[in-house]
């Protein structure tokens, strides 16, 4: 495609939005025409958990996401070394979900 014809997008970041969002888990969930993913804080010596985002996207869009998630993780460790994932199983734990089910 002609770079001339290319259509600049302009993305914008509310102040609100800047900090961010602290999450130290995600839950995800599917239907045949959405990903549902619900992004959780947990807190050390809490029984309870609160989700801090929930996005919806389309399967197109969330194995899009995926791969660009693959790729950033790639360069972080080409700069930074492998990412330690120490008792991953270990940290598998119950979690209750309690919520309405995402529907399609």
């Amino acid at each position: 495609m002609d770079k001339s014809k290319e259509k600049k997008m302009e993305i914008e970041l509310s102040r609100e939005e800047a900090p961010g969002t602290y999450s130290n888990l995600v839950m995800i969930t599917h239907s045949p025409s959405e990903f549902v993913f619900d992004f959780i804080a947990i807190m050390p010596g809490l029984t309870k958990a609160k989700v801090m985002k929930r996005m919806v996207l389309t399967p197109e869009h969330a194995k899009r996401f995926s791969k660009a998630l693959q790729d950033n993780i790639r360069r972080y460790e080409d700069l930074h070394g492998e990412i330690q994932t120490r008792g991953m199983q270990d940290q598998q734990q119950s979690i209750s979900f309690r919520g309405p089910l995402p529907e399609a």
